[in-house]
C-alpha cells in the first residue's frame, strides 16, 4: 500500500517537537500548578513504592527499546529516517514502548514527589501524543513499508 506521492514526502515521520520534551513540558506545568494548589497523591510508604516500580520499569523498558533500535540499526529519533521495521524486544508486545517508557518515568517522578497535578495532566498528554506524534509516525511507517508495517499492526497494540 505504498503511496505513488511518497517520493515527494519527506523520508521521516514529521515529528518535529522531540517527545521527551513534551513530557518534560507537562510535567513543568504540573509542578507549577502544584506549587499554586499543592495536592498530595499517596502515604509517603505506598507512594514511594509505586514511584519505585514506574520508575525501575520505565528505566528497564525505555534501554531495553533503544537496545533493540540500535540492533536493527534504525533510527530512535522521528525527524530521522526509520530503516527498518522493528518487531522483537519489546515492540512484540507493544508498538510504542519508548512512549510507555516515558509514560512510566513520567508517573514514577510525579509519585516519588507525591503531586497530584502531573497525573492528571497526564491524560492530556497521551492524548496529544497519540494524536500529533504516534499517528504520524504510523502513516508514515505505513507510506514507507507498506503491508510489512500493516501486519505488524494488526499483531502488536498500540499502548500496551
Amino acid at each position: 500500500m505504498h503511496d505513488n506521492n511518497a517520493k515527494n514526502l519527506p523520508d521521516h515521520a514529521g515529528v518535529f517537537v522531540p517527545p521527551p520534551l513534551l513530557y518534560v513540558i507537562f510535567f513543568v506545568i504540573g509542578m507549577l500548578l502544584q506549587r499554586v494548589w499543592p495536592v498530595g497523591l499517596l502515604s509517603s510508604l505506598l507512594g514511594r513504592a509505586v514511584a519505585s516500580a514506574c520508575l525501575t520499569a520505565g528505566i528497564g523498558l525505555g534501554i531495553w527499546s533503544v537496545l533493540t533500535f540500535r540492533r536493527a540499526k534504525t533510527n530512535v529519533l522521528p525527524i530521522r529516517p526509520s530503516t527498518a521495521i522493528v518487531t522483537d524486544g519489546p515492540f512484540r508486545f507493544t508498538r510504542n514502548p519508548m512512549y510507555l517508557s516515558l509514560s512510566l518515568l513520567y508517573m514514577g517522578t510525579a509519585f516519588w514527589l507525591d503531586m497530584l497535578w502531573p497525573v492528571l495532566l497526564l491524560p492530556v498528554l497521551l492524548f496529544l501524543v497519540q494524536t500529533y506524534i504516534i499517528a504520524r509516525e504510523e502513516r508514515y511507517l505505513e507510506r514507507k513499508f507498506g503491508g510489512e508495517y500493516l501486519q505488524y499492526r494488526s499483531r502488536v497494540r498500540r499502548w500496551i
